[in-house]
């Protein structure tokens, strides 16, 4: 007796839902990437070999690199509105008013490296010309002022004011720096009593053993 074949159907698998939940998870990553970004200066960091990450909030990261031969000093601090305050108390210390539309600025500006005398016009340069114009750095040999640690002061002072943080502070430094340029932020550190801090490093490969 033959027997009876069982007509074959195709399988159906609904994607809706796992195409659901791939464009929520890409959405996800989008909204809440950070940008990569650009330093003024190029900067080689040494190698270490412990691995510690650094917050990617509440950290005002000083960079130090070579400009034209000699050692220039970068500033940047996380949080637009630490930014805004910060900016409103240096208008102040320094007896310069800056404009809603430059604070606005200032708070997308990640990271600086000009004097304050020169910031509004540093402000007032587009995107373009921001990235061509060469930054002569953040003074810090002034013995009557050293701005950059009134720029350390007043954006501790305003996270403490705004979140009640204590901000950290990271260096950040190319591996061929001579010691001075290190020692002199570390004495900026130091009068502020800032005796903690992080060295950004990279992470140095080790070689395996056969």
């Amino acid at each position: 007796m033959p027997r009876v074949k069982v007509g074959r159907k195709s399988t159906f698998i609904d994607m809706t839902a796992m195409c659901d939940v791939a464009f929520l998870l890409l959405t996800f990553f989008i909204l809440t990437a950070k940008p990569r970004i650009d330093d003024p200066v190029k900067a080689e960091v040494p190698a270490s070999s412990k691995l510690k990450t650094v917050p990617e909030d509440n950290l005002a990261l000083i960079t130090i690199g070579n400009v034209n031969g000699k050692d220039e000093v970068f500033y940047s601090v996380t949080g637009s509105d630490i930014r805004k305050e910060t900016l409103i108390a240096m208008g102040e210390k320094y007896k310069i008013s800056f404009t809603p539309e430059e604070i606005l600025k200032f708070q997308n500006t990640e990271v600086f490296g000009v004097p304050i005398e020169s910031l509004k016009q540093f402000l007032a340069m587009s995107e373009d010309e921001k990235k061509t114009f060469q930054q002569p750095g953040i003074p810090t040999d002034s013995t009557a002022t050293n701005q950059l640690g009134d720029w350390l002061y007043t954006s501790r002072q305003a996270d403490k004011g705004l979140h009640g943080k204590d901000l950290d502070v990271a260096i950040k430094g190319d591996k061929k720096e001579q010691y001075p340029a290190i020692d002199l932020v570390i004495g900026v550190l130091g009068k502020q009593k800032i005796f903690k801090f992080s060295l950004i490093t990279d992470l140095k490969t080790v070689a395996k053993t056969k």
